[in-house]
C-alpha cells in the first residue's frame, strides 16, 4: 500500500474539497455553477482512484498479470486525458471563449473523440495482437491529445490575456504551467507517477481562486453594495428615478448583442462584460458632488449651472480612483473609472470632459453613452414629458457616427424589438 500513498493523499484532498464545496453550496443556497468545475471535480477524483489502483497492482506485479496492470494504466491515461479536455472547456468558459458555431464545437471535440476511439479499438484488439505495441500506441495517443489541448489552451490564453481578470490570469497561468510540467514529466519518465499531484493542485487552485461558494457570496455582496451606493446617489436627483437600473439593463443588452455578433470580439470577453455590468451603475457617481440646487432644479439649467453639472464626470472618475485603489481588482477599477469619466464623450470629439473622439473613447464608455442618452430621452423629466420611442430611436440613429460609435448605435437600432420590450417591462414595474 505504500506505493499508492501519494494517490491516497491526493484523493483525501479532493474528497475534502468536494465535501466543503457542496456544503457551502447548500449553506449559501447557490445552484451548481455551469462552469464545468463539477465535471472536473468528478473526473479528477476518478483519475486519482485509477492511478492509485494501477500503483497497487504494480507493487504486486509478481502475482498480477502484466496485461491487467497495463489495462488499468490505460484507463488512468484515458481519465487523465478527460481531465485535460474538461479543463480546456473550463478555461474556455471562464474566459468567454466557448465556441458558438456548431462547426467550431465539433473541431474542439475531434482530438478527444478520436483519442477515445483509438483507445477503445486498442483495448478490443489487445489479445489479438502484440499487447505491448497496442499499449504503447494508446499511451502516445493520450499524450498527443494532451499536448494538442495544452497548445489550444495556451493560444486562447495568450489571445485573451489583456481582457482576463487578474485573479483569473493567475489561475489559468498556474494550471497551464502545472499541466504542461506534469505532462512533459509523464511522457519522458513514465515510471514516475506525478499526474495525481498535478490534477490535485489544479483543482485545488481553481476552487480557491474561482469556485469557492463563499468567495462568490462575497462578490455578490460587493455587487449589491455598488448598486445600493448608486441608488443612494440617484435618490438625490428627483429627475432620474430608476435611471441606474434601466441604463444598466440597456448596457447589458447592447454588450451581449454585440458579443453574440462577434463585434469587437477581442474586447468583449466574458470578463469585460462582467466588469462593465458592475461598473455601469457607477457612471453618475460624480453627481454626489453636484449641489442639490442644481441637481434638483425643476427646469432647464442655465449655462453656469450646466458647467457645474458637467464636472460630475471628472469628479466621478476621481471618486472611483480613490475608493477602489486598494480593491485589488485593477480591471474593474479601470472600467468603473472609464465609464464614470468618459460616458459623455462623443464620437466626433465634441463631448466632455476630455474631448476624446472615435476609438480614443473607451469601448465601455461608448456603450454607456448610447444607453444613457436613450434612457434620458425616453423617460419623463420634471421639465418635459418622455419622448415617443420613435423619436428616441431617431436620436440614436441620427447620432450614429456623430455622437455615438456607429457600430454600437447601429446594433442598438437593429435590436429595437428587444429594447422596446425591456422599456415596457420597466414601465410596468415603476
Amino acid at each position: 500500500m505504500t506505493s499508492c500513498l501519494l494517490q491516497v493523499g491526493c484523493l483525501v484532498i479532493l474528497l475534502y474539497i468536494t465535501m466543503i464545496y457542496y456544503r457551502d453550496l447548500r449553506k449559501y443556497k447557490r445552484k451548481l455553477q455551469d462552469t464545468f468545475f463539477d465535471e472536473l471535480l468528478a473526473i479528477g477524483t476518478v483519475t486519482i482512484i485509477f492511478d492509485g489502483l494501477h500503483e497497487v497492482l504494480r507493487s504486486y506485479s509478481d502475482i498480477v498479470s502484466s496485461d491487467i496492470i497495463s489495462v488499468f494504466q490505460m484507463i488512468f491515461l484515458v481519465c487523465f486525458d478527460g481531465v485535460i479536455f474538461v479543463l480546456f472547456l473550463y478555461m474556455l468558459h471562464i474566459t468567454g471563449s466557448l465556441p458558438k458555431s456548431l462547426f467550431t464545437k465539433i473541431v474542439i471535440f475531434i482530438p478527444f473523440v478520436v483519442n477515445m476511439i483509438l483507445v477503445v479499438l486498442n483495448i478490443l484488439s489487445i489479445w489479438l495482437s502484440d499487447f505491448a505495441v497496442n499499449m504503447q500506441i494508446s499511451v502516445y495517443n493520450c499524450f498527443v491529445m494532451a499536448g494538442l489541448y495544452i497548445v489550444f489552451a495556451i493560444g486562447t490564453f495568450v489571445r485573451k490575456w489583456r481582457y482576463i481578470e487578474n485573479n483569473k490570469r493567475t489561475s489559468v497561468f498556474t494550471f497551464l504551467f502545472v499541466l504542461t510540467l506534469v505532462t512533459v514529466i509523464q511522457i519522458f519518465v513514465q515510471d514516475v507517477s506525478v499526474s495525481s499531484i498535478g490534477v490535485t493542485v489544479i483543482i485545488l487552485g481553481i476552487y480557491m481562486n474561482q469556485e469557492d461558494p463563499a468567495l462568490r457570496e462575497v462578490s455578490r455582496y460587493h455587487d449589491e453594495m455598488i448598486m445600493g451606493f448608486a441608488n443612494l446617489i440617484e435618490n438625490r436627483d428627483d429627475n432620474t428615478g430608476g435611471h441606474v437600473k434601466r441604463t444598466s439593463a440597456y448596457v447589458k443588452l447592447i454588450a451581449e448583442e454585440m458579443a453574440s455578433k462577434g463585434l469587437y470580439s477581442n474586447v468583449l470577453t466574458k470578463d469585460y462584460i462582467d466588469s462593465l455590468l458592475k461598473a455601469a451603475p457607477m457612471h453618475d457617481i460624480g453627481k454626489i458632488s453636484v449641489p442639490d440646487a442644481i441637481l434638483q432644479k425643476p427646469g432647464m439649467l442655465d449655462d453656469d449651472e450646466y458647467l457645474k453639472m458637467k464636472l460630475h464626470a471628472i469628479k466621478g472618475g476621481q471618486i472611483i480612483q480613490e475608493a477602489y485603489k486598494n480593491l485589488g481588482n485593477e480591471a474593474f477599477q479601470n472600467m468603473a473609472f472609464e465609464v464614470a469619466r468618459h460616458h459623455h464623450e462623443k464620437w466626433n470629439g465634441k463631448g466632455y470632459p476630455d474631448g476624446l473622439s472615435g476609438d480614443e473613447i473607451p469601448l465601455c464608455a461608448r456603450i454607456m453613452a448610447v444607453a444613457d442618452v436613450f434612457d434620458a430621452v425616453s423617460e419623463k423629466r420634471c421639465y418635459r414629458d418622455a419622448m415617443p420611442l420613435d423619436k428616441c430611436f431617431d436620436i440614436i440613429r441620427s447620432g450614429s457616427g456623430d455622437a455615438f460609435d456607429p457600430v454600437i448605435a447601429d446594433t442598438f437600432i437593429a435590436m429595437r424589438d428587444k429594447v422596446e420590450k425591456l422599456h415596457s417591462e420597466f414601465a410596468d414595474t415603476e
